[in-house]
């Protein structure tokens, strides 16, 4: 392996933070609902970002797979997005400071990528790492929204129900970093918010509230969640309007809410709410769902990310699905 080390700078005016958490949220890596891209999108929303380290994106991206934007204006190229992969330093609502590390997941070099972040948590002090995904399931979005928590560590996961017992999933690079970190002896683990599968294409805010409410709950991190409680108030709405207009979405959903009860009362296999439950009709509730949502996604989050409210925000009050 070549030098983990060269693949990242550390900045000389880096803020020194006491023991911080680190959040880890990559994109490329399955994101159902758009869960984990709008949970970190509230965290930068209104915030100070300082840089603490830069990762050297050209060693990491296929840039023929990604293709970052070039613009062009009449006859010349005038600007220019690379990707960026960062740990940023942030503060929550109560001024406790914690990292943030965003961006592509890498194309390449993982195992170089996970050596690095170790020395990165070993370097900053950083006690704990808490990566955040979203996937499909066969459940219905008029029920409690999930989660499944995993660690380094059973300590870590306490109070957290198992949804499964041995899955063989595709690999990703916070996956294999958070189990190169457990290998190494530092806490890390992650939370994986479940997302309506005929859902997991439209943008989902209340499943990246949710997500965040986990998170604070694990970091002692009071997280901002206003613009996505106001987000999933509209999109509720929404989704409410689209079941009630049509009679093949309710059925569908009706399946889904009596498979999901079944499952909470004990008298069915956790199994059947597994990564990819299909039931009938599902592609078209799923259709039916996102033309309708299509039409409103690019406002509501237009608004949300110029709002000022101060209402409801905080470390979160949802329990461990």
């Amino acid at each position: 392996m070549l030098e983990p080390a060269e693949l990242y700078e550390v900045a000389a005016d880096a803020p020194q933070l006491d023991e911080p958490v680190l959040l880890v949220a990559l994109e490329g890596f399955v994101d159902a609902g758009n869960a984990a891209r709008l949970a970190v999108e509230a965290l930068l929303a209104d915030r100070e970002a300082r840089n603490v380290v830069r990762f050297d994106a050209d060693q990491l991206v296929d840039y023929r797979s990604r293709r970052p934007p070039l613009r062009f204006e009449t006859d010349h190229w005038a600007a220019y997005d690379p990707p960026e992969l960062d740990v940023v330093a942030l503060s929550d609502t109560a001024d406790t400071g914690y990292l943030l590390l965003s961006g592509p997941e890498p194309d390449t070099q993982w195992e170089r990528f996970s050596a690095a972040v170790e020395q990165i948590v070993r370097r900053l002090g950083i006690r704990l790492v808490i990566n955040l995904t979203a996937i499909p399931m066969a459940v219905p979005h008029t029920r409690p929204i999930g989660v499944t928590a995993h660690g380094t560590r059973p300590e870590l996961t306490e109070g957290h129900e198992a949804w499964f017992a041995t899955a063989q999933v595709p690999g990703s690079a916070v996956g294999l970093m958070e189990f190169r970190l457990g290998e190494a002896g530092l806490d890390a683990m992650g939370f994986a918010v479940h997302v309506p599968h005929y859902l997991a294409r439209a943008e989902y805010p209340q499943a990246a509230r949710v997500l965040l409410d986990h998170v604070g709950l694990a970091a002692g991190l009071y997280l901002p969640t206003e613009v996505l409680l106001k987000a999933a108030e509209r999109a509720e709405a929404e989704i409410a309007e689209q079941v009630e207009g049509s009679d093949e979405v309710r059925q569908v959903v009706q399946a889904l809410e009596r498979q999901y009860d079944t499952v909470s009362t004990g008298r069915g296999e956790r199994s059947s709410l597994g990564l990819s439950g299909t039931l009938p009709s599902a592609d078209e509730l799923a259709a039916e769902v996102e033309r309708f949502l299509a039409g409103h996604g690019d406002d509501d989050n237009s608004d949300d990310n110029n709002s000022d409210d101060n209402g409801d925000e905080g470390r979160g009050g949802a329990q461990p699905s």
